[in-house]
Formats: structure tokens, sequence, C-alpha cells
């Protein structure tokens, strides 16, 4: 059996075609195709000369070299970004909140370590950061509670120390002063005054609007409530008692929600600049979410970084003013990373066993005075 080889080029890479010539078949190439082919091995031998020596020619290149230019094109692109200071700080903060996520329990308590408030023999203040929870839970990898073993042994040296006990919770989203207990016995105390309404709580927020007036205290219930549409959820919400009558000249009293709670709420402005406001609050109740919802709904002057309770029938990002995104240097769209600026600012526990009054002052985590800095809002001078 005879046969004619061809080579040829395709996107796959270069092959070669055999052409079989067989006596015994009937068939077999035109006279003037073997001048076709012959003019074509030689083209193509020349094709595949000049592409042998660019193979040659060019160097190996590995995964690793690879990977490393991708990453330094990242880099490149990213340094070429011109982030504003609040950009900077709240890529910080997100970076901080994660590794408080996922860092050893150790590295958590040591932090709360330094940032110790107060302790005596019973109980002891720490300042909780952004973005840690206090309990654990589904997906949750580090908490307040479970770091509290290691943090009772930072305390008392490396001898067996007794346990720590929770007295109360805040928020994952809430900085600021968190009281622990060094035995159940003390933290059935301090529970049962923050039940009964004893523990004088203050809150510092920052808020998009100024509430008027300027100081007043708002008595609304509040009731927990289905929201329906493209993304169900729950949230939640005002549950008022009294209604405007028909006239619009008075109020009428309406049945009560017996699923709600009564929430009441003393506030006061501290300092406005620009549509924005520092205020303190004093709730006097400990409904769920209830500074959240007054200031949203109660007195429509949402917390900055607030996303849950910016829109009412929908999940999105703070929708946020114009001049307030120039003065933080954001876009509207980078909006949804702001945190929420709901800080614990103080704690006064009446007196324990025959003792005096007990009073814990947290410091404003950075995020919270860059922004306030930003929105040219002074800070009060001290308390």
């Amino acid at each position: 059996m005879k046969g004619v080889r061809a080579f040829s080029l395709c996107q796959h890479g270069p092959f070669w075609i055999h052409l079989r010539l067989d006596k015994t078949r009937p068939w077999s190439l035109p006279r003037h195709s073997r001048f076709v082919i012959a003019r074509s091995n030689a083209t193509v031998t020349q094709k595949l000369d000049l592409t042998r020596a660019a193979v040659n020619n060019k160097p190996d290149i590995k995964a690793e070299d690879l990977a490393q230019a991708i990453r330094r094109g990242k880099t490149e692109i990213n340094n070429k970004l011109q982030l504003s200071p609040v950009q900077k700080k709240v890529r910080e903060l997100r970076q901080l909140t994660r590794q408080l996520q996922v860092v050893h329990p150790n590295v958590l308590a040591k932090a709360l370590h330094r940032g110790l408030l107060f302790h005596n023999q019973e109980l002891l203040a720490i300042n909780k950061p952004y973005g840690v929870p206090v309990h654990g839970g589904p997906g949750v990898r580090n908490s307040i509670s479970d770091v509290l073993p290691i943090l009772a042994k930072m305390i008392d040296g490396m001898r067996a120390g007794p346990e720590l006990h929770l007295c109360h919770r805040l928020d994952k989203e809430t900085t600021g002063t968190m009281l622990l207990a060094r035995s159940e016995m003390a933290a059935s105390r301090v529970q049962e005054l923050f039940r009964t309404h004893q523990v004088e709580k203050k809150y510092w927020v920052l808020s998009v609007g100024v509430p008027v007036p300027s100081e007043g205290v708002i008595d609304i219930p509040v009731v927990e409530k289905a929201i329906s549409g493209p993304q169900p959820h729950y949230k939640m919400a005002l549950s008022p008692v009294y209604r405007l009558s028909e006239g619009g000249e008075g109020v009428t009293r309406v049945r009560a929600n017996q699923q709600a709670h009564g929430a009441v709420t003393h506030y006061r402005v501290l300092a406005s600049s620009g549509g924005c406001s520092l205020v303190e609050l004093r709730p006097i109740t400990g409904v769920k979410h209830q500074i959240r919802v007054h200031m949203a709904y109660a007195l429509g002057c949402t917390i900055l970084g607030d996303h849950k309770y910016s829109h009412w029938n929908k999940l999105a990002p703070q929708k946020l003013p114009e001049g307030v995104l120039r003065k933080l240097g954001l876009e509207q769209s980078k909006a949804r990373y702001l945190p929420l600026h709901l800080h614990a600012s103080q704690l006064t526990l009446p007196g324990i066993s025959g003792k005096g009054d007990i009073t814990v002052q947290c410091p404003l985590p950075k995020f919270f005075t860059s922004s306030l800095r930003k929105l040219q809002i002074p800070l009060p001078e001290k308390r």
C-alpha cells in the first residue's frame, strides 16, 4: 500500500493526514492533485519550521508565575483606585470584622482583654467590637460567649478563676459597653436590674436627619411583623395605641395589639450639621431593636448604616442624600458597606450589696468618630 501524507493546520494544532493509494481500491488521486499536494507540503513545511522555532524560543510559563502575574495585575488595579479616607476606614473595618470572626478564640479574648473598661470582685465591663455576635449559632465561628473561659483566665492569671457570665446582650452590629458577672448569683442580680428597668443606659447614634423637636420622649409600642413581597422577612414595627381623628384635629385611642411590647425612649440631639445629627438616647425599656425602630419610624431619622430599617417593604442598602454622600466621600453604590453607627456609650447600675452606683463609659469606635469628622459634627465636651 502506498500513501501520501499532507500536513494541515487547524484551531486545535497541526496534524498529518495520510492518504492511502491502494491498488486494490477502485479509486486514486487525479494526476493534477499530485502537484497540489507537493506544493502544499513545501509551504506547510516552511510554516511548521517557523512554528517550531517560535515554540522553542518561547520561555516556559509555570502556573506559579502565571498566578503571581494575575495577583500583580489585581494589585495594580486596586492601587489605581483612589479611595477616600472614609472608604479606607470602611474597608479596614470590614477586614477587622472578618478577622475577629475567623481568628483563634485566644486572639479575640486578648482583644477583649485589652478593651477592658471596668472590673471588681463581682462585675466587669468590656468594649464589644463591631460585627462580633454575643451568642454562637449556625455559621458563627467566634462569639463573646465562646471566649469567656479564656478571658477569665487572662484576667485572673493562669490559675483556675471563676467563670464569667453574660448579664445582657447587644446586637452583632452594636458596639460599646457590655457587662459580665463573675458568678451566677451576681449575673442574676444584674439581670433583675435590667428586667425592672433600673439600669440607666445611654446610646449614641449618628442619624440621617435631625429630630424635631430636639429633645423628647417616644412612647410607642413595638411589635414584630412579617413583611411580604419579593424578599419576605421579619422586622420590628411601631404599634401605636392612638391615631388621628377623621378631622385631624385630635387623636383617638385604638385597641392595642396583644403581641406588641411597650417601648419608651428618651432622646436628645447633642450636635448636628449638614442634615445629620449626633443623638443620645436613653431607652427606658429593652425591646428588640427599640432604638432603631423609634429613630427610623417615630422620628423619621434613620441611623447611619441601618440598612434593615431604611426601607419598610424591602431589604436594600440605605439611600443617602447627595450632600451626605459627598461629605462622606462615598457613592450610593458603596453605601451598603457603611456600618451601623449605634454605640452603647454608658451604663449606670444602682448600688449592689450596699455599695455605691457603678458608671461605666466606653469611647466611640474609630469608624464612628471618622464619620463625625467628615460630616463636621463636633463631639460634645466631656460628659
